[in-house]
């Protein structure tokens, strides 16, 4: 495995690192590897061209690209509880930290939010969250957060 993806790999997250409402950080497998998370300088967008005619570093920048998308996507999907609209399964507690998905975020870093407030539809189901997230507060369905298992 290339070096970019292992650390793409290391960089996700696995769970709260505490119960601090302010505190937005997560366990990675970087912090077993080296004692802390992952860094990366973030690099301009590679446009998507013929891959023949860029020169080396663009070219394993556009892979890198590439794995961080997907990865990133189908990692909050596999985190992601599939159930049905008809039941609420209220694992989704106040305070806890949740992956948020974005599409547009660079490598190495993750939209992390804690839980601030739960809305309850009309038939009692609960499907959307506020959150609390170093931009702000935001608020997301739960087809786009995933909460982190607490271990």
């Amino acid at each position: 495995m290339p070096h970019s993806n292992r650390t793409v790999l290391n960089s996700r997250p696995l769970t709260s690192l505490s119960t601090d409402l302010l505190d937005f950080s997560a366990l990675t497998p970087a912090h077993f590897l080296i004692g802390r998370s992952l860094m990366s300088v973030p690099q301009p967008q590679v446009p998507d061209t013929n891959i023949n005619r860029i020169e080396r570093f663009r070219r394993i920048e556009l892979l890198k690209q590439h794995f961080w998308k997907r990865f990133s996507l189908e990692y909050v999907t596999l985190l992601q509880e599939k159930t049905k609209w008809r039941t609420s399964t209220k694992k989704l507690k106040l305070g806890s930290l949740v992956l948020v998905k974005e599409k547009a975020l660079p490598p190495l870093l993750w939209c992390l939010g804690r839980v601030t407030q739960l809305y309850t539809g009309s038939d009692g189901v609960t499907r959307v969250a506020e959150l609390k997230t170093k931009r702000g507060t935001i608020h997301r369905a739960f087809n786009n957060i995933c909460p982190l298992p607490v271990l």
